[in-house]
């Protein structure tokens, strides 16, 4: 049986206490507060790999894209060369639910999309 292509959907590591070295390049990195209060804003900082990807004209992240939980936030189209796949936003979280989650999908032109998710308390 042949080996999953990195384009077939989202990758994430098998083992996340042992990551390889694609998936170390890879990986977002998602900083942002374990707990946060509802309505009040916080920053979400996300890195792409903890070892830092290249940013070349043949190969390069091309876009970022944030959600909280299943919902889209926001989405950041970097350019080769000129940019690095390292991106902060802020949000808001509302106080409905008690957890959630920051969820990050990055595309490599190469090696396909990557996604990372950091749960979170929230509240009043």
């Amino acid at each position: 049986m042949s080996e999953k292509s990195l384009f077939c959907g989202n990758n994430k590591p098998a083992d996340s206490a042992n990551l390889t070295e694609v998936e170390k390049k890879h990986m977002p990195v998602i900083e942002c507060p374990d707990t946060v209060k509802a309505g009040e804003p916080f920053k979400v900082t996300i890195k792409v790999g903890e070892i830092p990807h290249v940013m070349q004209e043949a190969h390069s992240i091309q876009w970022i894209e944030v959600f909280s939980g299943e919902n889209f936030k926001v989405r950041v189209d970097l350019t080769p060369v000129t940019t690095l796949p390292e991106v902060t936003v802020t949000l808001i979280k509302s106080g409905r639910h008690r957890t959630s989650s920051i969820r990050v999908i990055e595309r490599c032109n190469l090696h396909g999309q990557w996604e990372a998710v950091k749960q979170i308390a929230i509240t009043e």
